[in-house]
């Protein structure tokens, strides 16, 4: 929220309030605005999260991102300049200069309804989207100045790759290894820097608040409204499965092939068609028989040499994993030869094997937060940021994986040795901690209370006296501060 700041209290809360897609609170009562028609009820469900809690809530406005991709994209000098005038306006003022209650919004109530929401200059369909995001990577990262190249052919793994964020080829730095500027391999090998569904991005910097982001994205994190939801196709419902012991030894995956258009000359570029590919036991004996080369992908060496006599023969008994849907409306013929769509399976009855891959759609998986309330081992792969993920402890809670996927067959060849061996221990250990931790800090009273406090801050960052406003009772004469 830093870079907020440095922009205009009232300009921030003038154009929260008039944007498309807004939950508000009055007087201590939460309410939404907007015509979300037969859309997803997204807003819904953040506006009943936020009643839970609104009456300690000063007037505030949450203007809300309703696509699944992110909108905010600033270039790095952009985003720069704004932390610079923020520490430059930073004050601190004497305990017996701070204020305690806020201004409210009388400004923008007496303006009426109906104000229209601001419009910034907006990159839309048919721009490249990887132009745009690279603009946000800093000068001394590698994919700074690194442009797309030719989408047409197989996809480009790196040579030799050793990633700074590693080691011995498997993910030891988790916030590195979601950021794009430090891979630009990515741009060939995830559907959001290929085709994403939607495309409206700016690069000014406007209140909006969604329930993922890219690392270079500026928008404000908040939960994912599938979190919120009673579905079970997100949450498996009450159901986490049977213990690690009564698990089938095996890996599941279900999906729709998501994750941005493919299309005849570029869908071996995606994320998850490489992921489903990777799991085909006869993709893989194909690629072992043609020298490790596939079109969606490369099978690994060196460290992450699985070790199999054929990784291939392995899969056809260990994994499965299959579309549920090509494409939006499954007009994608051209991937009925390698995909066959597969009924859904719902989430309970994944939840009866041991191992759950988790990749990107459109933009963050939203069954990651039902996965690790499971009695199974999630193996995450992401580039998107999230409200948890500071909660979260990679290779203690869930299993990291690189985007490349290039770590995936080691990482299931050491957990996945068999019942009673040393990484099938390790396995359980992690789904059944992770599980713990879940429940512990992944709770809904959990996303209330991360709420709570950011729209404490964002009502403070939208009010004149916001350089005042703060909580110094207990500085206050003959009070201890315990």
């Amino acid at each position: 929220m830093r870079p907020y700041w440095a922009l205009d209290a009232r300009t921030l809360r003038r154009r929260a309030a008039a944007w498309h897609f807004v939950v508000r609170v009055r007087a201590g009562k939460a309410s939404m605005k907007g015509d979300v028609g037969d859309r997803v009820p997204w807003l819904r469900l953040w506006t009943e999260l936020i009643s839970e809690f609104a009456g300690s809530l000063p007037d505030v406005d949450m203007p809300i991102n309703y696509m699944d991709e992110s909108r905010i994209l600033l270039p790095f000098d952009a985003v720069a300049d704004l932390v610079r005038r923020e520490a430059r306006d930073r004050t601190m003022p004497r305990a017996d200069q701070v204020a305690a209650n806020f201004s409210g919004l009388r400004d923008v109530d007496e303006a009426g309804p109906g104000q229209p929401a601001y419009d910034p200059a907006w990159h839309g369909p048919g721009e490249q989207y990887w132009h745009l995001a690279v603009k946000a990577c800093g000068p001394h990262t590698p994919a700074h100045g690194v442009g797309q190249g030719d989408l047409s052919g197989p996809a480009a793994f790196p040579h030799h790759y050793r990633p700074s964020y590693g080691y011995k080829g498997y993910v030891q730095n988790w916030t590195a290894a979601k950021d794009p500027c430090l891979q630009p391999h990515i741009r060939q090998l995830h559907g959001t820097f290929i085709e994403p569904i939607s495309l409206s991005s700016t690069e000014e910097l406007i209140p909006l608040f969604g329930g993922s982001k890219l690392p270079l994205n500026n928008e404000i994190l908040i939960p994912g409204a599938m979190y919120l939801t009673k579905r079970e196709f997100y949450s498996g419902g009450d159901s986490h499965g049977p213990s690690w012991v009564r698990k089938k030894d095996g890996l599941i995956w279900r999906g729709d092939g998501s994750g941005g258009r493919a299309r005849p000359h570029n869908w071996q570029h995606f994320h998850r068609h490489r992921l489903v590919d990777m799991l085909n036991g006869t993709s893989v004996s194909l690629a072992e028989a043609a020298g490790g080369r596939a079109m969606a992908f490369e099978l690994p060496s060196g460290d992450l040499d699985p070790g199999f006599a054929s990784v291939g023969a392995w899969l056809g008994t260990f994994a499965d994993a299959a579309f549920v849907h090509l494409c939006p409306g499954d007009r994608c013929g051209f991937l009925e030869d390698r995909f066959a769509p597969v009924k859904e399976l719902p989430m309970r009855k994944q939840f009866r094997y041991k191992f759950l891959p988790d990749a990107d759609g459109n933009s963050f998986s939203a069954r990651f937060r039902g996965f690790l309330r499971s009695t199974s081992l999630p193996l995450k792969a992401t580039i998107y940021a999230e409200w948890h993920d500071d909660r979260l402890e990679p290779w203690l809670h869930f299993v990291p994986l690189d985007n490349t996927f290039r770590d995936l067959y080691a990482a299931l060849g050491f957990f996945a040795d068999g019942p009673g061996r040393p990484g099938d221990a390790a396995a359980r250990f992690i789904a059944e901690r992770g599980r713990q931790w879940a429940e512990t800090v992944l709770r809904r009273e959990d996303m209330r209370l991360y709420m709570w406090r950011l729209l404490l801050e964002w009502a403070r960052v939208c009010d004149d006296r916001r350089q005042l406003l703060g909580f110094v009772d207990d500085l206050a004469e003959g009070r201890t501060g315990q």
